[in-house]
């Protein structure tokens, strides 16, 4: 405990990602919060839990003061699910993982070539019907890689084999599409603000598409892989023949490969493509939180060579160093030298590899694990001479 004189007004903003696999962004707050006040008992902190558009975004935009709303929506398999969105005011938060995501299937199972995003079409029509003029789309930890033809067709989209028949689910699928007709899509999109939140800015297809890239993860072999992104390129170009040009330039766009080429279909709906953190930092209120902070701690599982291209700890260190405030990061592993994590403008990484090096027994304990860490944080960066009686910075 720290009983010293405050010397210094502290406030600590705490604004880290999901610990994937173990704790959910708000759970790291509230462990990294009870952490540090066991050092400084009744330190100031505002805790916001932050996503890149994956997985964990809505519950975020919950924890901001958004309202979550709940329904049941068509699964990646093709089974009911319960998704939910967020909802404040009129702006919506729909994150396609809640309807079409990879944590929806069963343990050890994969439909590489046959799941659907069409939940995630029902889910923004949920969102339309709650009256969202604005709608947040964050796109990522995807089970799909259809090329967001399921959530089209949930929106009025029409896609027709060459015996007239509609395809069916899954990427797959496409390879048998021979005509598309968007002119039945939800005409309210045309007055709503849809913006594609994705931490990836890859192409729809080719060494960098969504199936070579990603596809791997969702199940898909070499000869998937193959067959997925030659149905993804003849989609494309049937979606050339029914709007004309702009479907090939929107393929090549980024972020159309994101989330299985689901950013592809929201961007044929409209959708402007900003950087998944950059977005979401915007629609959480990060500004002013981060202008009443004096140390902001950010964080996620892991801290690695992702995490520098758009991921949530990146975003949080970049718009506070450029605010002049000092940065530290929380994790459960750390793959980054001093130098790299310097340059993203994080002073120091305390991973929870420190305390207990195998992630067999570091994972299940992540929580007692964080609360230490976030300890060590606060003897390091917010009090003064702990060993001589301690002063509060």
């Amino acid at each position: 405990m720290t009983d010293g004189a405050v010397t210094k007004a502290a406030r600590v903003l705490v604004a880290a990602d999901k610990f994937k696999g173990s704790l959910t962004a708000v759970q790291v707050a509230e462990r990294v919060t009870a952490g540090l006040r066991q050092v400084v008992p009744g330190l100031d902190i505002e805790t916001l839990p932050v996503a890149d558009g994956g997985d964990g975004t809505v519950a975020a935009a919950v924890a901001a003061g958004f309202e979550r709303r709940e329904v049941r929506v068509t699964g990646p398999l093709g089974e009911p699910v319960t998704a939910a969105f967020a909802l404040r005011g009129t702006t919506a938060v729909v994150e396609m993982a809640e309807a079409s995501g990879l944590q929806l299937l069963p343990p050890g199972v994969f439909a590489p070539l046959t799941a659907t995003t069409y939940g995630s079409g029902e889910l923004l029509r949920a969102a339309l019907d709650a009256g969202a003029t604005a709608i947040v789309f964050g796109v990522g930890g995807s089970a799909t890689t259809d090329g967001g033809a399921g959530m089209l067709a949930a929106l009025g989209a029409d896609f027709r084999d060459a015996d007239g028949e509609p395809v069916g689910p899954g990427g797959g699928a496409l390879a048998r599409l021979a005509s598309a007709d968007l002119s039945g899509i939800d005409p309210r999109l045309a007055d709503v603000d849809l913006v594609l939140a994705s931490d990836v800015d890859n192409p729809l297809t080719g060494p960098k598409g969504c199936a070579a890239v990603y596809g791997p993860q969702k199940g898909a072999g070499p000869d998937d892989v193959a067959a997925l992104d030659a149905a993804l390129a003849h989609y494309a170009r049937v979606l050339e023949e029914a709007i004309g040009p702009k479907a090939a330039g929107l393929a090549a766009a980024p972020g159309a490969g994101g989330a299985g080429g689901i950013g592809y279909g929201a961007l044929l709906l409209g959708a402007r493509f900003r950087p998944g953190i950059e977005l979401m930092l915007d629609v959480l209120g990060f500004a002013p939180a981060l202008a009443r902070a004096t140390l902001v701690i950010t964080g996620e599982g892991s801290l690695d060579a992702q995490t520098l291209h758009g991921k949530a700890p990146a975003g949080v260190a970049a718009a506070a160093r450029a605010a002049g405030k000092d940065v530290v990061a929380v994790c459960g592993r750390l793959a980054l030298a001093p130098e790299a994590l310097g340059a993203a403008g994080i002073r120091r990484a305390y991973p929870l590899t420190d305390l207990e090096p195998d992630p067999a027994k570091s994972i299940p304990n992540a929580g007692p694990l964080l609360e230490r860490v976030a300890a060590r944080v606060a003897r390091d960066f917010l009090v003064e001479d702990a060993g001589a009686g301690g002063t509060v910075r």
